[in-house]
């Protein structure tokens, strides 16, 4: 094991990672994503996709799910910083690739990528060593969750202009979270100056889901457990809405999957879509 400044992405990251490059290699084109900069920053050992948890039959709607939730927050990103918003922070960012792939866009804006220590350090070393680099505006802001480590303070500490509306995304880390934890980061955007957006995603009760889908969620979860990381809180729709309205958001929408699939897959030639009730979005205005 090396230091902690030098961990290697968690395995829930590396995974999506490489899920979103598969979808570029398995899935008819056009890609509703086209996404390799994590499987260029993983390099892992060749035949990686005859590995149990990139079967590209068996993750296929997963693998949907994924690049659709990451196409619509890109979208969403680009149109608020058309709109002028130029501050853009992900929490649990991981191996997030929008300042690589999108630099038209991201150029226009300070991103302020929170994770973890470790494999954020991790991440910054391969960004050099593969040739990306990190441009100035692109701010790392490392932040100890385990020992309650503020956000906050971090994204100050980095440059956050606290007077000026952002957009704050989170993706794949509600179920981790209690659901006392998902309501104070609900509370802490809310609070953020008026015009801020947070965008997250969130499961679903697994007896919600499509049914051909439960088999490969209950697998996710029993993984998830195996490695420390359990799926803690799941959340119905209007239960995602009650709580960005208790914490002050005077908007808030539910994205479902059906509204993914009908934005992004409906001239597929694959029949790629996401399952339905399963991850979905949540949308809150400030």
């Amino acid at each position: 094991m090396t230091d902690k400044h030098a961990e290697a992405p968690e395995n829930t990251a590396a995974r999506v990672a490489l899920w979103r490059a598969l979808h570029v290699e398995s899935d008819a084109a056009p890609p509703v994503l086209e996404d390799t900069v994590g499987l260029t920053l993983l390099a892992p050992d060749l035949g990686w996709q005859k590995r149990g948890d990139m079967n590209p039959d068996f993750t296929r709607p997963f693998r949907a799910s994924i690049v659709a939730r990451a196409r619509f927050i890109e979208d969403l990103v680009t149109e608020q910083a058309g709109r002028g918003l130029d501050q853009y922070v992900i929490l649990g960012a991981g191996l997030d690739s929008f300042a690589q792939r999108r630099p038209e866009i991201a150029s226009r804006l300070k991103i302020f990528e929170v994770d973890q220590p470790g494999p954020q350090a991790w991440k910054k070393r391969r960004l050099h060593e593969t040739g990306f680099g990190i441009p100035e505006w692109l701010r790392f802001v490392p932040v100890d969750f385990e020992a309650r480590g503020s956000w906050q303070d971090g994204l100050v500490a980095a440059g956050f202009d606290t007077a000026k509306p952002a957009i704050v995304v989170s993706t794949g880390v509600s179920m981790y979270l209690t659901k006392e934890a998902n309501a104070a980061t609900m509370r802490q955007v809310a609070s953020l100056a008026p015009g801020s957006i947070f965008a997250t995603s969130f499961l679903l009760p697994f007896e919600m889901a499509d049914p051909e889908v439960r088999p490969g969620l209950e697998m996710s979860a029993k993984g998830a457990r195996a490695s420390g990381t359990p799926f803690i809180s799941f959340f119905m729709p209007a239960d995602m809405i009650a709580m960005a309205q208790d914490a002050g958001f005077r908007e808030a929408r539910h994205v479902s999957a059906a509204d993914l699939t009908q934005r992004y897959f409906t001239d597929r030639t694959d029949g790629l879509r996401p399952p339905n009730n399963a991850e979905e979005l949540l949308v809150a205005t400030a």
